[in-house]
């Protein structure tokens, strides 16, 4: 592993600074999942307050395409949802969200409102058994992750969403899903998924 001066003591602060938020960028810009506090830590200086530095990483960035964004407690460089359309177009990708049926989709946002949740758990919410495939499919995306067993007999596994999935669906944490009163009020929950 190549060793880098993380300091910069020989710079000025204001060039400190500014070297500092370059490094913070160019490893956003190279990942293609979130990346970790710990991970960009690894390339700025003791002294650096990686909040604020993200801060005006975001403001330097308000006039391009694409912004600097919190995912669970990691950040990623993702474009404006303005130019999505125009991205997807020219080169000719899908979101991986559209990939999954209705019926995913829901069991996904019972999964995120629920969680952790047991295959029963999600039994009792659809009225039916929740097929192992189907949560393969939204494991296999990187949406759901095993969570803690559940503590009762035979231990279940419970299920949790992931930073994919909050990636996915453009949110910082799951405190940004749409308030359940306010999805019942609009017509859009309630009601079973057969």
């Amino acid at each position: 592993m190549d060793m880098i001066d993380r300091e910069l003591a020989e710079l000025p602060p204001e060039l400190r600074w500014r070297e500092w938020m370059r490094r913070v960028e160019a490893v956003l810009f190279a990942s293609a999942r979130p990346v970790p506090r710990a991970d960009l830590g690894r390339v700025v200086g003791q002294g650096a307050a990686l909040d604020l530095l993200l801060d005006d990483l975001a403001a330097e960035l308000a006039d391009r395409p694409y912004e600097v964004v919190r995912i669970g407690e990691s950040w990623m460089l993702r474009t404006r949802p303005a130019y999505g359309a125009v991205v997807r177009a020219a080169a000719d990708v899908r979101d991986r969200e559209f990939d999954l049926s209705e019926r995913d989709l829901a069991v996904l946002a019972a999964i995120a409102y629920h969680q952790p949740i047991t295959r029963d758990g999600l039994r009792e919410i659809f009225g039916h058994d929740i097929s192992r495939e189907l949560i393969g499919r939204l494991a296999a995306r990187e949406l759901i992750a095993p969570g803690p067993r559940a503590p009762r007999r035979g231990a279940p596994y419970t299920y949790v969403t992931t930073p994919g999935f909050l990636a996915a669906f453009g949110l910082s944490d799951l405190r940004d899903l749409p308030d359940v009163e306010a999805l019942r009020d609009a017509g859009l929950a309630g009601g079973r998924v057969e």
